[in-house]
């Protein structure tokens, strides 16, 4: 008989601990169980000791019982402590996901009906597959092209809704090589249940070789070619002022907009600044000045034009490995080959603001 029911030790009740965050969150799961068990024990244990101890007796007359303060006093002031402790430790695991060390290597992830496009700044690309090192701050940068989806991995809890028309991020620190799952966790339509892949977790020199085999250009690179075929060089020049802002230096800096706003020209602001230009319009500039993109650009090429846009800053982030070109053209060492980023020294990529 029992042997019908040996396929329930092959289900995993319990999904693996892959990273850091996943370790700290599963003690917290475990302390809100326990206290919900022991709550869950006295709370029955009362009722049914006190209707047996306090029911109705033949010949017995009831004797009316008032209040007791110290009783009323403990059994409110101990469940406060308790979900204070809950809500301390929960608000802390909560502000440490939502604020990724500065060094994290950002990696791009776009949900599509019905699959996971992912992009690495260094040019390789998958579909429902991720690879990341372990022991490094891993961060992922979300989009959505068409309806809601929710990006999660049970073995390194993460989880995470992918709204459409704006980025969403997670972060985390995978501690234990193997092969774990990715899902879809919102019904994004008929196929959603297709909607799965695979994140490979690899120790250092694993990665290495595996990050080795890209080919097409950097994300920045990338990015780059996309503002050249657009026309974008035309309006934002590098060496002087042209129809549209300067872009060299512009990511994470603050920006005076015609209505009097100071915005930080972040990634949502660059984003919405390509798809939709008149929507914030930068101070001393004019509305209808940029073609809008939106419908012609896909979120993997604007998230390739935004990496193109980080290269230009002067002091890029890690993960950006584009070229930052500079005031004059670059002539190559002899032997040595010219960068895309090079090459377009009259560049800067750019949305219109």
């Amino acid at each position: 008989m029992w042997a019908s029911y040996r396929f329930l030790a092959d289900i995993p009740f319990v999904a693996p601990v892959a990273s850091k965050e996943a370790a700290d969150i599963d003690l917290l799961w475990w302390f809100l169980s326990a206290v919900s068990l022991v709550m869950t024990v006295v709370i029955f244990a009362g009722v049914i000791g006190f209707a047996f101890k306090y029911r109705q007796k033949p010949g017995v007359d009831p004797v009316p019982l008032h209040g007791s303060n110290a009783l009323e006093i403990t059994w409110s002031v101990i469940p406060f402590i308790v979900m204070l402790v809950m809500f301390w430790w929960g608000a802390d695991l909560f502000f440490a996901a939502e604020n990724p060390p500065k060094d994290a290597e950002e990696i791009f992830v776009v949900g599509k009906q019905w699959m996971w496009k992912v992009q690495y700044p260094d040019g390789n690309r998958e579909i429902n597959a991720l690879h990341v090192p372990i022991g490094r701050a891993v961060k992922l940068t979300m989009a959505s092209e068409d309806v809601i989806h929710s990006f999660s991995m049970p073995a390194l809890r993460v989880r995470h809704d992918v709204v459409p028309g704006h980025y969403d991020a997670i972060w985390f620190r995978a501690t234990t090589p193997g092969r774990y799952h990715i899902f879809c966790t919102e019904y994004c339509g008929d196929r959603h249940s297709q909607m799965i892949g695979w994140v490979d977790v690899m120790d250092e020199t694993e990665y290495g070789k595996w990050a080795s085999g890209g080919s097409g250009g950097t994300l920045a690179e990338q990015g780059q070619q996309l503002f050249t075929q657009n026309g974008c060089s035309n309006c934002h020049l590098l060496n002087e002022q042209g129809r549209c802002p300067i872009l060299k230096g512009l990511y994470n800096k603050p920006v005076q907009l015609n209505d009097g706003r100071t915005v930080i020209a972040d990634d949502a602001y660059l984003r919405e600044s390509i798809l939709e230009p008149n929507a914030k319009i930068v101070n001393g500039f004019d509305a209808d000045v940029m073609p809008n993109f939106k419908g012609q650009l896909s979120e993997e090429n604007v998230i390739q034009l935004i990496a193109f846009i980080k290269s230009l800053a002067p002091a890029a982030p890690a993960s950006q490995v584009g070229a930052l070109p500079t005031n004059g053209p670059q002539v190559p060492a002899p032997g040595k080959k010219q960068s895309a980023a090079t090459k377009a020294t009259a560049l800067t990529p750019a949305p219109q603001q």
